[in-house]
């Protein structure tokens, strides 16, 4: 009897110690242990596990259970669904796919299989803030699915990088969720991000950010410089679905250099600054490296604010490399080529990017400016929906000089307005935009007034 009323106890105090932790308040303070979760241990094994499957090339065998990437997007899929066990279920893991062909890097149908694990939010569950990696490598030849191409960095990293950071973001609860994501077909030509952004819309999802990691664990650049301390964001200027009529109103009233792409990467250059300890982010204005594409193009393409995170100096007799020696030089996407300590690093940048936009409210709706020949400026917004809001304290307002790559100043007002002026701020003289703000400090990413800035509803 005694040892059935202590087992009774002690169950009573484990139920309420669990119900104390999840009614505590999460603050922003939480976000510096996100920062430094990231496990370069974990991550290591990752890629190993990933380069060990020998080829994951678009072409190559999908039925082996060690070789090749079916094997390889079952073991991802299984690693989700392991992470799932470990919060209690939380994560709705499954496949996105379609057949492509008659392409030149895809002649004959291949089924190009997308991992999806989702995090549902308690209470904007269909807004969402995706990390992506690529499942699939390749070498010289784009057509060659047979050949050893172990693709550590290129781009088991990112891969390695999403799955670390689910491990992360799962310990916690948010309003809105987060999508962690395994693309394919991404070197046959961004097969994987076009089947997924399609289904997305068909879907209704509210995708507010895509942030696609490609290549985040090499630090030795092929200028001979090596740098762990800096990453880069590339990031559209202006929204690839602009039409003739919302060009001609930008061109009068600006937005080149802030549409809800751009606004996401200065959102990632902030929490850089503030989180993520010996981390400087270079934002790229540009959609991607020079005359280059990646994995978050196909959804800029259908009005999906997206970003490339990735490292600062690239290596390139490691990338899309037959693994040889040649002249004394090592050629091959090896994994010794990986600094998983700096994989570590940007995978924490990315978990507290969207762990920030997940606990914050929606971006604002429906943002509007005037203040023509008026010595103010006066912006206003649409009220967000209370019940999937039920966080939101308020709105920052947002403006900068024309030339700054960075927000500068700030006015806060609270939740009920939709509407304020600052007065003696010419609207002439500076860019401007709102954020929505959480009680608990969360803001989301600042959205510029008009359609050249707008994230949707």
């Amino acid at each position: 009897m005694k040892t059935s009323r202590f087992l009774l106890t002690l169950s009573a105090i484990l139920f309420l110690t669990v119900e104390l932790a999840l009614s505590q308040t999460i603050t922003t303070d939480e976000l510096h242990k996100i920062g430094i979760a990231p496990s370069a241990e974990r991550i290591e094994k990752d890629i190993q596990t990933l380069v060990d499957f020998g080829t994951r090339h678009t072409l190559s065998d999908t039925v082996s259970s060690t070789r090749g990437i079916g094997a390889a997007r079952r073991w991802i899929k299984a690693e989700f669904e392991r992470i799932s066990e470990d919060c209690g279920g939380c994560l709705e893991v499954f496949y996105v796919s379609d057949v492509i062909s008659g392409q030149r890097r895809i002649p004959d149908p291949v089924n190009i299989v997308n991992v999806v694990a989702i995090q549902r939010g308690t209470s904007d569950p269909n807004r969402f803030v995706m990390m992506s990696g690529d499942i699939d490598s390749r070498v010289s030849d784009p057509l060659d699915g047979v050949s050893d191409s172990p693709g550590a960095n290129d781009n088991a990293s990112g891969m390695a990088g999403t799955i670390e950071a689910a491990r992360v973001l799962t310990k916690y609860e948010y309003p809105s969720s987060i999508m962690y994501v395994g693309l394919s077909g991404e070197e046959q030509g961004l097969f994987g991000g076009q089947i997924l952004a399609e289904y997305a819309l068909e879907k209704g999802w509210r995708i507010k950010a895509v942030l696609n990691n490609d290549m985040i664990g090499n630090i030795k650049g092929v200028n001979g410089v090596i740098n762990n301390t800096t990453a880069r964001v590339f990031s559209e200027g202006t929204r690839d679905v602009e039409t003739e009529q919302e060009a001609r109103v930008r061109r009068f009233t600006g937005g080149e250099v802030d549409s809800p792409s751009r606004n996401i990467a200065r959102y990632v250059d902030k929490m850089a600054d503030m989180y993520i300890p010996n981390l400087d982010v270079m934002m790229i204005y540009r959609l991607d490296r020079f005359g280059r594409g990646g994995h978050h193009r196909p959804f800029n393409a259908v009005g999906i604010p997206g970003v490339r995170i990735m490292e600062t100096n690239e290596n390139y007799v490691m990338q899309h490399q037959d693994l040889r020696m040649e002249d004394g030089i090592k050629y091959g996407d090896t994994i010794d080529g990986v600094d998983f300590d700096y994989a570590a690093k940007l995978t924490g940048l990315n978990a507290v990017t969207m762990a920030g936009m997940a606990w914050a409210p929606n971006p604002p709706v429906n943002v509007q400016i005037r203040g023509a020949v008026r010595p103010s400026t006066t912006l206003k917004w649409d009220a967000l929906d209370a019940e999937q809001n039920p966080q939101l304290a308020g709105y920052k307002i947002y403006w900068r000089l024309t030339d700054s790559n960075q927000w500068e100043k700030s006015v806060f007002v609270p939740a009920g307005t939709t509407e304020h002026t600052l007065e003696n701020v010419v609207i002439d003289n500076y860019l401007f935009g709102v954020a929505s703000v959480s009680k608990e400090g969360f803001e989301s990413p600042v959205v510029f007034p008009g359609a050249a800035g707008s994230f949707g509803e």
